[in-house]
């Protein structure tokens, strides 16, 4: 029977890539976002190419959404929890705590309203994989990043124990840290579309790590033998060292 995978986030970015990476695997693709009409768009584009994939318009916030998406699902083979986000640059003394609660929000409880929904389907395929999108964010702090910083020391909190919790369980829980991945909306969306902030984000970097770049590293993890976990993999571009040391030519 073909294994089901479901993506949050899907409608772009780095979920978009990770869907047409795993439908090109051989899985059908659940793709669920809040805009139907790019998921939809991403469905099509997955059949033409001969994959399977369905849309489903989903806010990860929404319990009740979440728990109609899971039990419209016959199986779930994988979880890829990618929905996610930033607001804002602002520093802790300045932060909006509305903008604080939305990325707490869509970040951690998001990623655990979906991951409690799906996790009895994917215990019940007898050989399942969550992967958790963080953060390098998840493990150092930055200047004007506290509430996204928060966000994903949540998230990457999360994963760890749910790892622990779900041993001798048939379920591998995967991390995925990336740093410095230059996407379409990400940067924008964090300065509530101010292109030139956003751009300036990625001044000088050569080559920031793109969609696909982690798409390809969630792949790879996926795809790996039953029995091999890849607990967490931190993926950075070569000009960023660390989270604060990056090279910019001038």
């Amino acid at each position: 029977m073909q294994r089901t995978a479901v993506v949050t986030g899907a409608s772009s970015g780095i979920g978009a890539a990770t869907a047409v990476r795993l439908a090109d695997a051989g899985y059908h693709v659940v793709l669920a976002a809040r805009r139907a009409d790019r998921i939809e768009a991403l469905a099509r584009q997955i059949k033409e190419g001969g994959g399977q994939a369905v849309a489903h318009r989903l806010d990860v916030t929404d319990r009740a959404a979440v728990d109609a998406l899971a039990e419209s699902l016959d199986r779930c083979d994988v979880l890829i929890d990618n929905a996610g986000g930033a607001l804002g640059a602002d520093t802790v003394q300045d932060g909006d705590p509305a903008e604080w609660l939305t990325m707490y929000e869509v970040n951690v409880l998001g990623t655990l309203h979906v991951t409690q929904a799906l996790l009895p389907k994917l215990i019940a395929s007898g050989d399942g994989t969550i992967v958790v999108l963080s953060s390098t964010a998840g493990f150092v702090a930055y200047e004007g990043g506290g509430g996204y910083v928060a966000a994903k020391h949540g998230t990457h909190a999360l994963a760890a124990t749910l790892r622990l919790e779900l041993s001798g369980q048939p379920v591998r829980v995967i991390e995925i840290a990336p740093g410095m991945v230059k996407t379409g909306e990400f940067a924008l969306n964090r300065y509530r579309g101010d292109a030139e902030k956003a751009a300036a984000v990625y001044a000088g970097v050569a080559e920031p790590l793109t969609d696909e770049d982690v798409a390809d590293a969630i792949a790879w993890t996926v795809t790996r033998p039953s029995h091999v976990n890849i607990d967490l993999i931190v993926m950075r571009p070569r000009a960023q060292a660390a989270q604060h040391k990056v090279h910019r030519e001038p």
